[in-house]
């Protein structure tokens, strides 16, 4: 099964556990997100990634520019490990992990979560590639990928148990666009997957493709 199968697997297992009002308030939310040309705005194709430096779940700092003088690298960008699309994602990228390895890249993704909560995550799913923590959003802004969670939805997710203050040290509610990044050697952008839809991932099997071709 690919990933998008199972992510949909999963979003219908969402809407059949919560209310009408919720499925309507949280589409509303995704349409409003959608129509507000957030994906446009984030960088594409062609363009460079500006180099960062971030901690992964030990603290270690690891820079992108380092990773990209030994090959290509792709760049995941999720919410976090209490979203689970999120996490089937990482399990998906887990299992491609060793071909996009084969092809010289290396693999390695963030989210706005507390070091504390990026090493949950990799102790959850012992993905073998680096989970970097971005807190403040501070690398996703620059990405273009940053929006403020709407208040109808903040309080949904609470009702779902998930504490997002507490899982990113702010009380700003922002989240960033889940996002795949093919990026050169050179430190442009091969390909770029964004969607205000957080159901809506990029199939690894298209990552592997792209890398073929560069």
């Amino acid at each position: 099964m690919g990933l998008q199968q199972q992510l949909d697997e999963q979003k219908k297992s969402t809407i059949n556990k919560a209310t009408p009002e919720i499925i309507q308030t949280m589409g509303q939310a995704t349409a409003d997100l959608k129509a507000s040309g957030i994906e446009n705005r984030a960088l594409g194709s062609g363009e460079p990634i500006p180099d960062f430096t971030l901690p992964n779940a030990e603290g270690k700092e690891v820079r992108l520019s380092t990773l990209l003088s030994q090959g290509p690298v792709v760049l995941s960008i999720y919410r976090g490990g209490w979203c689970p699309y999120c996490n089937l994602e990482i399990r998906a990228l887990k299992a491609v992990l060793p071909e996009i390895q084969s092809l010289g890249a290396n693999l390695i993704a963030i989210a706005p979560e507390l070091p504390a909560k990026v090493k949950e995550t990799e102790e959850r799913h012992t993905p073998g590639f680096e989970i970097l923590s971005d807190v403040g959003n501070r690398i996703s802004r620059q990405l273009g990928l940053v929006f403020s969670l709407p208040e109808s939805i903040r309080s949904i997710y609470v009702g779902f148990g998930i504490d997002l203050p507490a899982c990113n040290g702010d009380e700003t509610f922002e989240l960033p666009l889940p996002a795949t990044f093919v990026i050169r050697e050179n430190g442009t952008i091969a390909y770029r997957f964004i969607d205000a839809d957080y159901t809506r991932r990029m199939e690894p099997m298209e990552i592997i493709q792209t890398l073929k071709s560069l």
